[in-house]
């Protein structure tokens, strides 16, 4: 579903393809098209572990239990806890969707990093609980609440797709705190998925970020045009 409007472009990829620097970038190109919003539709739960772990004193404990409570579509015995984890980064996800979905109808262009998707369950961005009946029934409550909400927003197709395809040996440089077996799933789905995008723009992320960002640019410019909108620069059209 798709309305007739701003478009929605999204930008994915494997952390350490350069998703943040492209993304900030393309703020400031889009913005020349017209009023733009960058939103994050992305769980973070490993930002979030990553930035607990950081606290002074309960840091690393806190840290810790976050990531044990990480929660995996191929396990089949969960907790009550990692329910209740999946159901929070749920709702804020959801919100954050919805005002995407607010500022689009606003007129904004929409610049979103990842994007929810049904394609492969499990993968960055998709379900994180298996459809596999559970003894403990509020784990079959929230898998029920999280497939809903999930067809609900895949609903919603990106106009743009832009991937940012990079190696394992390019990744694991750029973030040598990420797992280097977590890295190389999330690579190995990267080509997989193409989030129900109208378009989809391939990017080899290896490059030296210059090239990266002129050929994103090149690209990005002649979608937009190809979609009607012209450079507003200091209240002229050109």
């Amino acid at each position: 579903m798709s309305t007739k409007s701003t478009p929605v472009i999204a930008v994915i990829g494997s952390d350490g393809s350069g998703k943040s620097t492209v993304c900030e970038h393309l703020v400031s190109t889009l913005s020349e098209y017209g009023t733009t919003s960058y939103v994050h539709l992305g769980k973070q739960a490993g930002n979030v572990g990553r930035a607990a772990a950081n606290l002074p004193l309960i840091g690393r404990s806190v840290g810790h239990k976050i990531e044990k409570t990480r929660v995996k579509v191929n396990k089949t015995n969960h907790t009550t806890l990692s329910g209740l984890v999946v159901g929070l980064f749920l709702i804020r996800r959801v919100r954050r969707f919805r005002n995407m979905l607010s500022l689009r109808k606003q007129g904004h262009i929409i610049l979103a990093d990842r994007y929810p998707h049904l394609q492969v369950p499990g993968a960055y961005d998709s379900l994180t609980l298996p459809s596999a009946p559970s003894k403990n029934p509020f784990i079959n409550w929230i898998t029920k609440r999280e497939l809903n909400a999930f067809q609900w927003m895949t609903q919603y197709r990106p106009d743009l797709v832009i991937k940012l395809n990079v190696s394992l040996d390019v990744a694991c440089a750029r973030k040598p705190d990420h797992r280097r077996d977590a890295l190389r799933r999330k690579i190995e789905i990267t080509p997989k998925l193409d989030f129900g995008g109208k378009k989809i723009i391939n990017i080899d992320a290896d490059q030296p970020l210059a090239q990266v960002l002129a050929q994103v640019d090149t690209l990005v410019d002649e979608f937009m045009v190809e979609q009607g909108f012209k450079k507003v620069i200091k209240g002229e059209v050109v």
